[in-house]
């Protein structure tokens, strides 16, 4: 599918969403300390996105040592950050439906290379990042620099695009070198998200699950799905929280409504146990001579 250049309107709103995002995440990632529950991070940063005029592109995700990503906390979630933790932070905004999509790993562990790691193989990446580029060489260059470092990309996690109302699209991104790829074009939004380990590079799916999208608008016979479903469709059929829905019997309302193919559930995406992930992203937009980085401005080093 041929893109083209995007229109100033949507170049405006890209860079306002990347603009929020930016000072939401410098906020947030500050607030990570141990004492501080999880739910405190993840309902400040959401507040303040909704604050500035912006909306939620996805929840506020919150993955410690071995979860790498949709884990997000539930409505009475009490888990307290520990001094021994490693924190990615991933937040996406948008703005009439236009993404920002980044993410930054606070680390309380002392594992400060394998931060380091994902965080230098996005530079890398950027630095490659161009019309005309193959995704694939993008993600040689992310995987080169992260064994370089002696860890794993996470190898069945990628980057991607993002549209409008759509935080997930075409092209994937890959984390490791591929012989065969599509280019990037200009006109694409692009959030490219390298994932180091010190774990065999796989993640699969935990027991836990927060995150939900609306998939269809089959209607349903429950009173309380009925309810909640009203709730969701002002979502924009983007991913949503379990706990952002108001009233009595959510959780029931959420299960009728995933029987009935009206949601999906995202289960948080885990490394074996006793395993650490690292995460850094940004989102690009792809012009005709190189790139605008829309969330320049996050990823620094303390």
């Amino acid at each position: 599918m041929s893109h083209g250049p995007l229109d100033d309107d949507a170049v405006e709103s890209y860079r306002e969403a990347g603009a929020v995002l930016v000072e939401t995440m410098n906020e947030a990632r500050e607030m990570v300390e141990p004492g501080v529950t999880h739910l405190e991070v993840a309902e400040w940063a959401e507040d303040h996105v909704r604050e500035e005029g912006a909306g939620l592109a996805f929840p506020v995700n919150i993955s410690v040592d071995e979860e790498a990503s949709h884990a997000t906390p539930g409505r009475d979630d009490n888990t307290e950050f520990g001094d021994d933790d490693m924190v990615c932070l991933d937040v996406g905004v948008h703005v009439d439906g236009y993404i920002a999509d980044a993410a930054v790993t606070v680390d309380l562990s002392g594992t400060d290379d394998l931060v380091e790691a994902s965080e230098m193989a996005l530079e890398a990446a950027l630095e490659e990042a161009g019309p005309g580029v193959p995704v694939g060489e993008i993600g040689a260059a992310i995987e080169d620099v992260i064994r370089g470092y002696g860890y794993t990309p996470v190898l069945n996690l990628s980057g991607h695009g993002v549209q409008k109302y759509d935080a997930h699209t075409g092209p994937n991104v890959p984390n490791r070198g591929v012989d065969r790829s599509v280019e990037l074009e200009p006109g694409q939004a692009v959030a490219i998200e390298p994932f180091a380990t010190d774990g065999r590079g796989k993640v699969g799916e935990g027991t836990t699950e927060e995150i939900y999208e609306q998939v269809s608008d089959r209607s349903v016979r429950d009173r309380r799905a009925r309810k909640a479903l009203e709730q969701i469709e002002a979502f924009d059929d983007l991913p949503f929280a379990a706990r952002w829905l108001e009233g009595t019997g959510t959780e029931m309302a959420l299960k009728r409504l995933k029987q009935k193919n009206v949601v999906k559930g995202y289960p948080v995406l885990k490394e074996e146990a006793g395993q650490l992930v690292s995460q850094a992203e940004h989102t690009l937009l792809v012009t005709e001579d190189g790139i605008e980085v829309t969330t320049a401005g996050i990823h620094s080093f303390d």
